[in-house]
């Protein structure tokens, strides 16, 4: 690291448990708590699975106690015999955990356990007085080194509880990660030999270009900018916590990676750069942003099961050759006849391979029109519409969902 350890738990006003000073150094071994059956809701269909829970300390002890103590949750299939697990890390900002629940359970469905990880600042793990996952990415250096060293630690001390049990002690491992747990789970990937096979939905490398370029990390990018960072100075900074400089790991395992077309939070080139540290994976590209995988989150989960249920066995997963993802764009729109209104549409046709050019069906608080635009530089369009209302010509600024 650029500073030691000891200088970040300093600023966070506590002392590590024996923290390693390296992101590649396990955490210390400690004697676990048995988990606890959860108790399923009455349903009309008979359980798959049974569910646990249990927490266990924190590698890395930090000023707020609640985020120094890390909650698993463990969906198992029915029977005694053991099976192959998979870690679930949750999206940056997580209100709860019904995606992740829902991959476990599917997971179950095909005879494999699941376990569900906290991350830090994150939900039973926010601070009081703080929204879930608002202190996990801050303009300050020092904590943001340290919650991802935190990160990496809590995913490797997971696997060593899931390894711990009989149910799962010589059985296969596997990650999942769903944006900002893709992005620390790739990090824990590189430097855990246990974890054999990942998947990873709207995920990147480089955390400096995810931090300089999304579009939501503008206050913390602006808050950078005024301490006098440039992209080039803070991947420096963050150089000893960076999946990209421990990948591709050997042996490489094996990768499912799913990435959207018009992804303006995790940069076009830190997907492309975690595609390149697998160069084995299998891609699914939807033509969505960073958030239109709910559309199809149904059809996702199902996927990311199958390829963990054939990775397990052996067998190599191969992904659908398209899944239909709606394009669904929220914006402005300003032109001829209506003026300047709030607008929503979906992409109908594209002419071209890029999309660049594309028929769209746009509804506006006073119009409904089917929009012919050319895309002149990101989000912004420009072309001609037609309606029930005229017609006439006009622009268009989106993101897409």
């Amino acid at each position: 690291m650029a500073v030691l350890l000891a200088a970040i738990i300093s600023r966070a006003g506590a002392q590590s448990e024996a923290a390693p000073i390296s992101i590649k150094i396990a955490p210390p071994a400690i004697a676990f708590s048995d988990w606890k059956e959860v108790r399923l809701p009455d349903t009309f269909e008979e359980p798959t699975y049974r569910e646990f829970e249990v927490s266990f300390p924190s590698a890395v002890v930090t000023a707020y106690p609640a985020n120094n103590v890390v909650p698993l949750r463990i969906f198992r299939p029915l029977g005694d015999e053991p099976v192959p697990v998979v870690l679930i890390a949750h999206y940056w900002g997580a209100q709860d955990l019904r995606a992740e629940t829902n991959l476990a359970t599917e997971l179950c469905r095909r005879n494999i356990a699941a376990a569900i990880i906290t991350l830090p600042y994150h939900l039973k793990r926010t601070p009081p007085g703080h929204r879930s996952g608002e202190l996990a990415i801050t303009a300050d250096i020092a904590a943001l080194r340290q919650t991802t060293l935190q990160s990496v630690l809590d995913i490797r001390r997971s696997v060593d509880f899931l390894q711990s049990r009989a149910e799962f002690k010589k059985t296969p491992m596997g990650l999942a990660g769903i944006s900002l747990g893709g992005v620390v789970g790739a990090t824990a990937f590189a430097v855990e030999p246990r974890i054999t096979h990942v998947t990873f939905l709207v995920a990147g490398l480089d955390l400096a270009q995810i931090i300089w370029k999304s579009s939501r990390l503008v206050q913390a990018r602006e808050g950078l900018r005024t301490r006098g960072y440039s992209e080039r100075r803070l991947r420096e900074e963050l150089r000893d916590v960076e999946a990209s400089e421990l990948l591709p790991r050997d042996p490489p395992g094996t990768a499912f990676l799913v990435t959207g077309k018009y992804d303006t939070v995790i940069p076009e080139g830190s997907s492309l750069a975690l595609a390149h540290a697998f160069p084995d994976s299998t891609i699914l590209n939807l033509d969505t942003g960073h958030y239109g995988g709910v559309f199809v989150q149904r059809r996702l989960i199902r996927e990311s099961a199958d390829f963990f249920s054939k990775s397990f066995g052996g067998v190599k997963y191969v992904p659908p050759v398209k899944l239909y993802a709606p394009t669904i764009r929220l914006g402005l729109t300003f032109d001829s006849k209506f003026g300047l209104n709030v607008a929503g549409s979906l992409d109908l046709w594209r002419f071209d391979r890029g999309g660049e050019t594309a028929a769209r069906l746009v509804l506006s608080p006073r119009s409904i029109n089917i929009w012919i635009t050319r895309e002149v530089s990101q989000g912004l369009s420009v072309g001609g519409f037609a309606g029930f209302r005229g017609a006439g010509l006009g622009v268009m600024w989106t993101v897409v969902l």
